[in-house]
């Protein structure tokens, strides 16, 4: 088998796709609380089953559990061991937006040369926003600074 050798990129985006349990309390998490705003539904008879939410050149897609032979909601809980992190010019300001938007953003640290807040959406899915800096390793954001 013969392997052809790309001459130019493809591939352009991943985008995680979580299922949720309830769409319009995960909807209102993510552009109330996070800063997203939806671009493109999906609502047969009337009632929002997914969506495309996008923050400036990120993306993230929802589709709420129902019961059919394909969308049936698993059992355990959602979003165990995963984890998304979205790289960032200022990770300290989205934590700042966030906890001014009422979400339960978690101090800002370094690790990895960058800093890194995270926080949990309502199924359970971590969302990690870092940026680089030159701060020495597992130091720790202060308000008072």
């Amino acid at each position: 088998m013969t392997v052809a050798t790309r001459t130019e990129a493809n591939v352009e985006q991943a985008v995680p796709f979580f299922g949720v349990h309830d769409i319009e309390k995960s909807l209102r998490f993510y552009t109330e609380g996070l800063g997203f705003r939806k671009t493109i539904g999906w609502s047969p008879e009337g009632t929002l089953r997914w969506c495309w939410l996008e923050l400036d050149k990120v993306a993230v897609m929802l589709q709420q559990f129902w019961k059919s032979d394909h969308f049936t909601p698993p059992t355990g809980k959602l979003g165990l061991g995963m984890s998304i992190c979205f790289t960032c010019k200022d990770a300290i300001a989205l934590y700042k937006e966030f906890k001014s938007r009422g979400i339960n953003a978690k101090k800002p640290f370094v690790g990895n040369g960058m800093w890194v807040t995270q926080v949990t959406d309502p199924d359970g899915y971590e969302l990690y926003f870092e940026s680089p800096t030159d701060a020495a390793e597992e130091s720790e954001f202060s308000e008072d600074a």
